[in-house]
C-alpha cells in the first residue's frame, strides 16, 4: 500500500517540478503553455492518493481527517495569490513565485517519504466527557 501511494505522489511532485523548470528559462509562449499544462497534470495526479490516505490511516475518522486536509488546501489556495503578488512586487521578478513553487514541490516530494499509510492511527482513548463517540453504540447497563 505504501509503495502504491508513494510512487504516484513522487511521480506527481517530481513531474510537476520538472514541468515548471522550463518556465525559468524558456520565453516562448507555446512552450510555456505546454509546461504549465504538464505541471497541472502532474500536480493533479497527486490528488487521488492524497484523498485515500485519510481512509488508510484512520478509517473511523476519515471524514474529519479529509476535512482537515481540505481546509489546509483551501487556505493555501486563498493565501497563495496574494503571496505570489507580494513576492512579484517585492522582487520585480515573475520567476520568484515559480521558484518558490518548485521549492515547495521538492519539499513535498521529500516529505512524502515520511507518510505511512500502511500504519493505521490507533485511537484507544475514550472520548472526552464520557459521552459515547459517533461510532460507539449506546449500551444500557
Amino acid at each position: 500500500m505504501r509503495l502504491a501511494r508513494l510512487s504516484i505522489i513522487i511521480i506527481g511532485f517530481i513531474g510537476a517540478l520538472g514541468s515548471l523548470l522550463p518556465m525559468l528559462y524558456v520565453h516562448d509562449i507555446n512552450l510555456a503553455a505546454l509546461s504549465l499544462s504538464a505541471g497541472f497534470f502532474f500536480a493533479e495526479l497527486v490528488i487521488g492518493p492524497m484523498w485515500s490516505i485519510p481512509m488508510d490511516i484512520t478509517p473511523k475518522h476519515s471524514g474529519t481527517a479529509a476535512g482537515m486536509m481540505n481546509t489546509g488546501s483551501a487556505v493555501a489556495a486563498i493565501v497563495s495569490p496574494p503571496v505570489a503578488g507580494y513576492i512579484i512586487d517585492l522582487t520585480g521578478s515573475w520567476e520568484m513565485p515559480f521558484r518558490v513553487t518548485i521549492g515547495l514541490l521538492a519539499l513535498g516530494a521529500l516529505s512524502a517519504f515520511a507518510m505511512r499509510p500502511d500504519i493505521p492511527f490507533e485511537d484507544d482513548q475514550a472520548p472526552s466527557g464520557g459521552a459515547p463517540g459517533a461510532f460507539e453504540p449506546l449500551v444500557n447497563q
